[in-house]
């Protein structure tokens, strides 16, 4: 009896988001400063290391940003950090083992920070809120933490979290902030991304998160955060505007949006859903996670062999994370168009189909972006059902080695370019590797 009350304990753990854990071992990594050259970049700033801190997380994107209060109680950007790993798909979490990152806004207080994580270090998001409880929403031990694995959490690197834990620390003890605000979206919220994801499933409640943004964006302060009738509501105690001048800036902020999403749209702009095999991560972390160099044992990726490659720890989903999201074009709510390809998110060197699936945030201050080399054949491209069938092509004459081209010699490696094939194979998936190492298994398992 004891025993299965083990593993049951055991395996809520596991469902219940990352499963962080407290582990006492006299470590004083959370103790470690802010490094100096991001206290260089508060001093040039006007900013010190104990204003209040707001964070911003982007999905899509995969970026994080901490800004800090200045002396005017508006807040400034002071930087920006990759996301190595989130899970699941765009759009909220809502139960207990979905996979899914949360979004939305959230509180996090000093007792919220773990300073003996399994995952390095650690802050609770605060899910689920009282909007999520509201609206029946379940999960628990939703973390931005350290290593690049994640069952629902936002994975900075061990490097990186590290960084923003001294941060939040020194302006939650130094400075007294109470709490700070965690504010976590599917993407950024400009009219562009609205006008793409205007058929989506979430596009109501995303619109509800825009509002938020725009009360941000306009006023630069902490929007306050009420819940009203199963939506968030923001600087509206009792569910009424507190401010009569911020509620009209923030109106006509919303309608310059919406006139641009109707101006794109006439324009043709077209709606899309993306569709991720398991969430997704910046590019520049990319190369390392599929890193060409195997393991002989067992022919998978070996983390960190590359010699300019970070020690990342724990990649969860390698090869879900290198596919990045399949685009589906949309033709009205929830309705994809008969032509949608399905099989290029397959394809072992697909490239994003469009700028939606590339991070629309991207900018100087964002991380550089690594090219991901080229990935060993391990699947193949699958054709569609709804390809039309080619009628067969007269065999060509026979053309000289010596008047062939330099690229038709070279092409005769890989078949002959100058002898099209009369009756072509059906394309069939590849299968996958058979065998993984423990730790890519586990991965895999999560």
């Amino acid at each position: 009896m004891v025993k299965r009350l083990v593993l049951a304990a055991g395996l809520a753990l596991a469902l219940s988001a990352c499963g962080d854990q407290q582990f006492s071992g006299g470590s004083t990594r959370h103790l470690a400063p802010i490094p100096a050259a991001t206290m260089a970049l508060m001093s040039a700033k006007g900013m010190s290391k104990d204003d209040p801190i707001l964070i911003r997380a982007y999905k899509k994107e995969s970026e994080l940003e901490v800004w800090k209060r200045g002396r005017d109680g508006r807040y400034a950007h002071l930087k920006t950090y990759p996301i190595c790993r989130w899970s699941g798909q765009l759009g909220p979490k809502v139960r207990e083992g979905d996979r899914q990152a949360p979004e939305g806004f959230y509180q996090v207080t000093p007792a919220q920070l773990n300073p003996n994580s399994s995952f390095y270090l650690s802050f609770d998001t605060g899910f689920p809120n009282s909007y999520d409880r509201a609206n029946g929403r379940t999960g628990s031990h939703l973390m931005v933490h350290g290593s690049c694995s994640s069952r629902g959490c936002f994975a900075m690197t061990d490097e990186a979290i590290a960084e923003i834990y001294a941060v939040a620390r020194e302006a939650l003890s130094g400075g007294g902030q109470r709490s700070f605000q965690f504010q976590s979206y599917p993407f950024r919220m400009t009219a562009q991304n609205l006008a793409k994801h205007r058929y989506d499933p979430n596009i109501a409640f995303w619109r509800n998160l825009k509002e938020g943004a725009d009360h941000f964006e306009v006023t630069k302060t902490e929007p306050q955060v009420a819940v009203c009738g199963r939506r968030y509501a923001f600087n509206a105690p009792n569910c009424t505007d507190a401010d009569p001048a911020t509620a009209q800036a923030v109106a006509r902020k919303q309608a310059e949006d919406e006139q641009t999403i109707a101006e794109l749209v006439s324009k043709g702009q077209p709606a899309v859903k993306l569709v991720y095999e398991d969430g997704g991560g910046h590019p520049s972390f990319g190369q390392v996670a599929m890193a060409q160099t195997v393991d002989e044992g067992n022919g998978f990726p070996v983390l960190g062999a590359a010699p300019t490659a970070r020690n990342l720890g724990d990649v969860s989903r390698p090869e879900a994370l290198a596919m990045g999201p399949r685009e589906i074009p949309l033709e009205g709510p929830g309705r994809p168009k008969a032509e949608a390809p399905t099989a290029l998110a397959f394809a072992p060197n697909a490239t994003p189909r469009s700028e939606a699936a590339r991070p629309a945030g991207a900018s100087a201050r964002s991380t550089a972006v690594a090219t991901a080399p080229a990935r060993q054949a391990g699947t193949a491209r699958v054709a569609s059902a709804e390809e039309p069938t080619l009628p067969p092509v007269p065999p060509a004459a026979t053309t000289p080695e010596s008047s062939r081209s330099v690229y038709q010699r070279m092409m005769s490696f890989i078949g002959r370019v100058d002898e099209p094939q009369t009756t072509a194979a059906p394309a069939v998936a590849a299968p996958l590797p058979s065998q993984r190492s423990d730790a890519a298994a586990r991965a895999r398992a999560n």
